[in-house]
């Protein structure tokens, strides 16, 4: 036999979900030790032996940057929104390509991320320092 159930008389259960909230928060400072200006080849050399083999490109610049090692006093200042990148090399590079080939047959890929915030300034403020022309 069926027994029909009056949901009338029953109290709803309140089910609150998690939700996660997400924050975009920039670095307040990003401290570069030192920046080297090469030419277009000798940065594929370069890329090229590393273990992703690739650069970055922005606003007519191909460049990698080079994170100083990981330690607890750093991982702290991270927190604070403070980040120390040991080295930027760059190499003035107009036009975007997939891929680079060096005149000697090096090859290394290219990822443009001219639509990031930080990377754009970044990019301005090199443009801004006296090795741009040298």
């Amino acid at each position: 036999m069926f027994r029909i159930l009056d949901i009338r008389n029953i109290t709803p259960i309140l089910c609150l979900e998690h939700v996660t909230r997400f924050v975009m928060q920039r670095y307040n400072r990003m401290v570069i030790r030192d920046i080297i200006r090469v030419d277009v080849d000798d940065l594929i050399i370069m890329m090229s032996s590393t273990e992703s083999n690739l650069a970055y490109w922005a606003d007519g610049v191909l460049f990698a940057c080079f994170s100083m090692t990981e330690s607890e006093s750093l991982a702290t200042l991270e927190l604070e929104g403070i980040t120390y990148i040991e080295k930027v090399i760059f190499a003035k590079y107009p036009k975007f390509t997939r891929t680079i080939k060096s005149t000697t047959n090096f090859e290394i890929l290219a990822v443009n991320i001219q639509s990031s915030e930080l990377y754009s300034d970044l990019i301005n403020w090199l443009k801004s320092q006296p090795i741009w022309n040298d």
